[in-house]
């Protein structure tokens, strides 16, 4: 069963539980995976690697989200938008611990050789494709400066 499917079959689970936040959280995926679906080029498909990125994309809006109602008081708001994220990330794969991501970027700065700031580019190519999924972008980067610098 694709992911496509699998939100399908949870929004059905979460109607007859009742639970709101689930069900709400699931129908946002799928309305925008549907858009995704009747893109311009997308032939009618959604593959799961391009569904993850899509929700990825989704958690990372409703974390920021979460931050900026935070930022203003709203901490109503901002648990909402974080009980979504829960929702939402059971469908993610597991991240990465900080010393897994420490030691997957230490190989991969072995492998292309890198030496200072300078090759951060070129270790970020190579990370951002290996690690996708596994770790945020902001995380990679992070850590990246961390051991070059």
């Amino acid at each position: 069963m694709d992911l496509f499917e699998q939100i399908s079959n949870d929004i059905k689970e979460a109607m007859k539980a009742k639970d709101k936040v689930r069900l709400e959280t699931l129908r946002n995926i799928k309305k925008v995976f549907l858009e995704a679906k009747t893109a311009a080029g997308a032939n009618d498909t959604l593959t799961d690697e391009t569904a993850l990125k899509i929700i990825q994309k989704l958690v990372k809006q409703g974390k920021d989200s979460a931050a900026v109602y935070l930022e203003k008081g709203r901490t109503e708001l901002a648990e909402e938008e974080m009980a979504q994220v829960k929702v939402m990330e059971v469908y993610l794969p597991k991240q990465l611990s900080a010393e897994e991501l420490e030691a997957k970027l230490k190989e991969i700065i072995a492998r292309t050789g890198a030496t200072s700031g300078k090759d951060m580019g070129k270790v970020m190519g190579v990370a951002s494709k290996e690690l996708s999924g596994l770790a945020e972008g902001r995380a990679i980067s992070a850590k990246v400066k961390e051991l070059l610098g």
